[in-house]
C-alpha cells in the first residue's frame, strides 16, 4: 500500500504543480515546480520507491515518443531535414565523444564507458520542458519547429548510443565495424518494426471496424497499446523500439489522415492522450524530485573514492558539463549556418531566413535545447550490476549528474531566454496564414457543394413542397459550420428536422474530406488540418 500511496501522491503532485505554475507570478517552469513537489514527498515518506530501471523505460518512452512522432509537423520535418538532421545526430555524436572525454578527465573513477554513456544520455533534448519554459517567452515559430524536429529523432540517436555505451560498460568489446553495423540494425530494424507492426495492426483493427462497427472506447485503448506493441516487437527482434515508437507514432500520423475514425473517437482519443502526456512528463520530474536524496548519497560516495572529500565538487561536476553542452551546441549550430550562408553565396542553395539568424538566435537555440523526461527516464534504466554480479561504477553519481544537468538547463533556460528574446521580432507568418485561408476556403466549398447537392434532390423528390423552406435550412446548416449559427426561427416538423440533420452532416463530412485531401497532397499542414477538423468535430458532437 505505501507504493500505491505513493504513486498516488506523485500523480497529486503534477496536478498541483500546473495549478501553482498559474498563481506564481514569477512565471517559474512547471518541471522545477514537479522536482520541488517530489523532493518534499520523499521526505514525507519513510523509504522512496525503488525502481527497475527496464520497467520503468517501458512503461514512460514508448507512449511519449509515439505522441512526439504523432503529432510533429511534417512540413517542418522536410523544410529543416538538414538542420534536424545535423541536431539530432552530429551533434549527439559529437556530445557524446566530446563530454564523454570531458567526464573522463574530471571524474577518473568513472570507466570511459560510463562517461559515455552518461554524455549519450544528455545529449536529447526534451520539447515539452522547452514549452514549459516559453509559455510566457515564445520563440520564434521556426525555431520552435526546429526544437521539436531535433527532439523527435535526438531521442533516438541519444539512446542508440547509451545503449551501445552501457553494452560496453557491461564488458562487450568495442571495434568500428561492430558497432557501425549494431547501429544500423538498431535504426534500420527499429524503423522497420514500428512502421511495418503499426501498418499491419492498423488495417486488422480497421477490417474490424467496417465489419462490426466502431467503439470509441475500444479506438482509444488500440492507440495506447500501439506504441508498446512496437516497442515490444522490436525489442525482440534487438532492434531500438525507440525508433520503432517514433516511426509507429508517425505512421499513425498518416493513418490519420484517412479521416476513417469518428468525430467522438478523435475528441476522446486527443483528450486522453493529452492527460497522458501531462501525467507521465510530469511523474517524470516529481520522481527525480523523489529520487534525489537517495541518488546525492549515493554520488557524495563515489566523489569521495576519487579524492574529492567535499561534495561541492558535484556541483563543479555539473556546471562543467552544462556548460560543455551548450558550447558544443552553439558551435555545431553556427559552424551549420556558417556553412549554409557558404554555400548560399556561391549559388548552391537558395538562403532563407534561418540560415541569416544572427549569434543572439544561435544562443538562444543552444540555451533552449533543455533536458528532461528522456534524459531522466534513460538514465534510470543504466544497470544495477555489470556482468560478473559487481556493481555498475558509479551508477549512483551518473544518475544525479544527469538529475542536475536537468535541474540547471532548466534553470539556466528560465532565467537567460526573456532577456535574450526581449526585443526580437518574429516575421510574419505568410505561408500558415495562407494555408489557413486555403483550408477555409475548402471547407466552405465543399460543404456549400454538399448542401446544394442535397438541396437540389430534396427538390426533385419533393416538388409540391417549398422551396423556400429548404433553402432556409440550407442557410443554417452553411451558417454553422462556418461558425456563425443563425437562430431557427420558424416551427419544423421532426422530419425536417431529421433533414436538416442529415445534410448537415452531409456537409460536415465532406468538409472535412476536403481538409484531409489537402493534408494528404501537402497543401496545408498536419497541424492546420488537425485544427479545422477538431472544429468540424465539435458542430458534430454538438448535433448529436
Amino acid at each position: 500500500m505505501d507504493d500505491v500511496n505513493l504513486t498516488l501522491s506523485m500523480l497529486a503532485a503534477v496536478l498541483i504543480s500546473n495549478s501553482l505554475v498559474k498563481i506564481i507570478p514569477a512565471g517559474i517552469p512547471a518541471p522545477l515546480v514537479q522536482i520541488l513537489l517530489g523532493f518534499l514527498i520523499a521526505g514525507w515518506f519513510n523509504h522512496g520507491m525503488t525502481l527497475n530501471p527496464d520497467l520503468f523505460f517501458y512503461l514512460f518512452l514508448p507512449p511519449l515518443l509515439f505522441l512526439d512522432g504523432w503529432r510533429i509537423s511534417k512540413e517542418s520535418l522536410i523544410r529543416d531535414r538538414i538542420g534536424i538532421l545535423v541536431l539530432a545526430f552530429i551533434l549527439v555524436f559529437l556530445t557524446v565523444f566530446g563530454l564523454g572525454h570531458v567526464l573522463h578527465w574530471l571524474i577518473p573513477a568513472m570507466p570511459l564507458p560510463v562517461a559515455f554513456a552518461l554524455a549519450a544520455i544528455v545529449s536529447p533534448t526534451d520539447p515539452v520542458a522547452v514549452s514549459a519554459i516559453t509559455r510566457r517567452v515564445p520563440l520564434p515559430p521556426r525555431l520552435q519547429a526546429l526544437l521539436e524536429g531535433e527532439s523527435l529523432f535526438n531521442d533516438a540517436s541519444g539512446l542508440v548510443a547509451f545503449r551501445l555505451a552501457v553494452a560496453l560498460a557491461m564488458g562487450g568489446s568495442f571495434s568500428v565495424t561492430s558497432a557501425s553495423q549494431n547501429f544500423l540494425w538498431l535504426t534500420l530494424a527499429g524503423l522497420a518494426v514500428g512502421v511495418v507492426a503499426t501498418r499491419a495492426l492498423l488495417f486488422m483493427r480497421n477490417l474490424f471496424v467496417r465489419r462490426w462497427g466502431e467503439e470509441p472506447g475500444a479506438e482509444i485503448l488500440f492507440s495506447l497499446l500501439l506504441p508498446f506493441a512496437s516497442y515490444y516487437l522490436a525489442e525482440q527482434l534487438e532492434a531500438s523500439g525507440i525508433l520503432a515508437a517514433v516511426a509507429a507514432g508517425v505512421t499513425m500520423s498518416y493513418a490519420e489522415l484517412s479521416g476513417n475514425a469518428l468525430a467522438a473517437t478523435r475528441m476522446q482519443r486527443k483528450t486522453v492522450w493529452d492527460t497522458l502526456q501531462l501525467s507521465l512528463n510530469g511523474m517524470m520530474f516529481v520522481l527525480l524530485g523523489e529520487q534525489l536524496p537517495a541518488i546525492f548519497r549515493g554520488a557524495v560516495q563515489v566523489v569521495q573514492e576519487t579524492g574529492h572529500h567535499n561534495p561541492a565538487w558535484l556541483l563543479v561536476y555539473a556546471v562543467a558539463m552544462c556548460t560543455t553542452l551548450i558550447l558544443l551546441r552553439f558551435l555545431c549550430v553556427y559552424a551549420y549556418l556558417w556553412i549554409r550562408r557558404g554555400l548560399s553565396m556561391l549559388g548552391l542553395r537558395h538562403d532563407d531566413e534561418t540560415a541569416q539568424a544572427n549569434p543572439r538566435l544561435v544562443l538562444v537555440l543552444s540555451i533552449a535545447g533543455v533536458r528532461g523526461a528522456v534524459t531522466l527516464a534513460g538514465v534510470m534504466t543504466l544497470p544495477l550490476t555489470v556482468s560478473d554480479g559487481s556493481p555498475f561504477p558509479a551508477r549512483d553519481l551518473a544518475i544525479f549528474l544527469a538529475s542536475v544537468v536537468i535541474i540547471v538547463s532548466l534553470l539556466t533556460a528560465s532565467i537567460a531566454l526573456p532577456p535574450l528574446m526581449k526585443h526580437v521580432s518574429f516575421p510574419a507568418l505568410r505561408r500558415r496564414q495562407e494555408q489557413e485561408e486555403r483550408a477555409e476556403q475548402a471547407v466552405r466549398h465543399a460543404s456549400a457543394q454538399s448542401v446544394a447537392q442535397t438541396l437540389s434532390e430534396l427538390i426533385a423528390h419533393n416538388p409540391e413542397s417549398s422551396g423556400a423552406r429548404y433553402t432556409a435550412m440550407a442557410d443554417r446548416v452553411l451558417s454553422t459550420i462556418a461558425h456563425n449559427p443563425q437562430g431557427n426561427g420558424v416551427d419544423q416538423s421532426l422530419a425536417e428536422q431529421a433533414l436538416e440533420k442529415n445534410m448537415q452532416i452531409q456537409a460536415i463530412h465532406a468538409a472535412r474530406e476536403a481538409v484531409y485531401t489537402l493534408a494528404r497532397t501537402h497543401q496545408i499542414s498536419d497541424e492546420i488540418a488537425r485544427e479545422r477538423v477538431r472544429l468540424l468535430d465539435l458542430v458534430e458532437l454538438h448535433m448529436s
